[in-house]
């Protein structure tokens, strides 16, 4: 997950392209699995015919979280959740679930975190309800794994050496958040457009916040929740997400025939109604105002039927979610 901001204000990404599409469901409950700043929910909120039942696992949202219950008592709900545990919401009027996985500005730059590469200090990384912290990972992994977490998550070119710079500098030193980007600076030498730390961090979020199976089972359980004509839609910010979401919409909203010599043997059931196969993508005029948007893709898509088991789904992405799953060997 990259971050939605602005250096100064946070900017929900994409939200008047969000509106356009949930509009026609108006007049019912909608699910913000990652309340954040609350900028979708309080623009959904506008409208006295919706309400809404928000999820962060974050409890640094609590402030913005009591404004919203005093101006909309009745209409708004918060669940301090992680969004895969979606399915323990019960309500018969859910007409879409709307996912925004960048991270919003309060979270970047509240510098305790280690969210960042400009924060100093612990390395933290915690999202909230969570194992362990990105400080346990630099200072009990193993060689390997750290090269693998670097490799999968981040598409780390220097993963082995930055891996193994780290396993020969904490012998002596514990390695806080200016350690770690000195580590990588002393190893990436060359400058790029993009800050030399920001695929490390990237992958360590990913890892610690298990962010791949959260995503993989928050969709499934969108789905699980969802009546018929319920709508999922998902704004992602790098590759792997994105990746996910489209493989998700796209394997489901297809009917596959089981040979090209017997066209008419269906071997699957269509779950999805894909309106468009392609993401939509934040204006010239939002990156303008908002940088940090250029990466955002938002895809969405309609439950048309119950009973999919998503099998497919989940192991096409299983070694994604056994890196998740690495013992701290060390």
């Amino acid at each position: 997950m990259n971050a939605t901001i602005n250096l100064e204000k946070h900017f929900p990404v994409l939200l008047n392209e969000l509106v356009s599409i949930i509009s026609p469901l108006y007049g019912g409950t909608f699910i913000d699995c990652t309340f954040g700043a609350g900028g979708y929910t309080k623009k959904i909120l506008e409208d006295s015919s919706n309400n809404v039942i928000a999820l962060d696992r974050d409890k640094s949202v609590n402030p913005i979280v009591a404004k919203l219950n005093k101006t909309h008592k009745k209409k708004f709900k918060f669940l301090n959740i992680k969004f895969s545990e979606i399915n323990k919401i019960e309500s018969d009027s859910v007409k879409a679930v709307i996912f925004d996985l960048g991270y919003s500005l309060n979270q970047i730059l509240d510098f305790n975190r280690g969210l960042s590469f400009k924060s100093k200090g612990k390395l933290d990384m915690r999202m909230g309800l969570n194992n362990f912290t990105c400080d346990d990972v630099i200072s009990k992994m193993s060689q390997q794994n750290l090269f693998k977490i670097f490799k999968f998550f981040g598409d780390e070119k220097y993963a082995k050496p930055i891996s193994k710079k780290i396993v020969e500098v904490r012998q002596n030193k514990k390695i806080k958040t200016e350690n770690l980007v000195e580590i990588i600076e002393g190893i990436k030498t060359k400058k790029s457009k993009r800050n030399n730390s920001t695929k490390i961090f990237q992958s360590l979020r990913m890892f610690v916040n298990q962010e791949i199976s959260e995503l993989i089972n928050g969709l499934i359980n969108a789905y699980n929740i969802l009546p018929v004509g319920g709508l999922i839609v998902v704004v992602t910010f790098h590759s792997i997400e994105d990746k996910i979401v489209k493989y998700f919409f796209k394997e489901y909203s297809e009917i596959k025939n089981s040979s090209r010599y017997l066209p008419n043997k269906i071997t699957n059931t269509k779950y999805f109604n894909l309106i468009e196969k392609k993401p939509i993508i934040p204006s010239s005029e939002e990156i303008k105002i908002n940088p940090p948007s250029r990466s955002a893709k938002l895809r969405y898509a309609f439950k048309i039927d119950n009973g999919c088991d998503f099998k497919k789904f989940k192991s096409k992405f299983s070694y994604l979610m056994e890196i998740e799953n690495l013992a701290f060997n060390d």
